[in-house]
């Protein structure tokens, strides 16, 4: 028996089909000698944070009850890079392996995908650097111009509106690690939405 494995596909739109991607991941898992032990499909934009079905397959990894994740390519998977590198590391802790058929593979039992995880790794650091220095001046250029800022009387934030998501996570007992990558905010965000709604379960973080 072959190591266990699943498939994920990914489409945009809906007037986009995963059967395309699911035949071809099918017929790789045969060849190459994967168990398939499920297939989860999704459409949506990969910016999107509510990818449901990704979080089912991460909870598989979790939980040990896979080696593998089968994708046509990375993009299908990661929202960006630094979100691909968050997930890599998670699943590395797993011991569970992340093979795209197209481009790169990151097969992290092998040294060969250890080294790749480990450049992409130095891409999104990089990346995050830029984007706080974008960040920062931009926020110099605003205040240059007497911009107000900060959040305005009657703005909702971002962390009000993810409420309701952390704390379903919450009750599911994923660990404030695992609900801040998978809803693209930080944990002492999520640690703030327990605190404000009263609840701390004992969970992992």
């Amino acid at each position: 028996m072959g190591q266990r494995a699943v498939i994920y596909c990914r489409v945009s739109t809906a007037d986009q089909s995963c059967t395309r991607q699911k035949d071809e991941l099918q017929r790789f898992a045969e060849r190459a000698g994967y168990e398939v032990l499920g297939v989860f499909m999704e459409t949506g934009s990969g910016v999107r944070v509510d990818r449901a079905e990704r979080r089912k397959v991460m909870a598989l990894a979790q939980a040990r009850e896979i080696d593998a994740i089968l994708v046509t390519e990375l993009s299908r998977w990661g929202r960006s890079t630094i979100d691909l590198i968050s997930t890599l590391q998670e699943l590395e802790s797993y011991r569970v392996s992340l093979i795209a058929i197209t481009g790169m593979t990151f097969d992290l039992t092998t040294p060969h995908g250890r080294m790749l995880a480990t450049v992409l790794a130095g891409i999104a650091e990089f990346e995050r650097d830029l984007i706080s220095e974008r960040v920062k001046s931009g926020l110099a250029a605003a205040r240059a111009r007497g911009k107000v800022l900060g959040r305005q009387k009657g703005e909702r934030p971002k962390s009000d509106r993810l409420a309701p998501k952390v704390m379903a996570l919450v009750a599911e007992k994923r660990s404030y690690r695992w609900i801040a990558r998978d809803l693209g905010i930080s944990k002492n965000t999520v640690a703030a939405i327990v605190q404000r709604d009263k609840v701390r379960p004992s969970l992992p973080s």
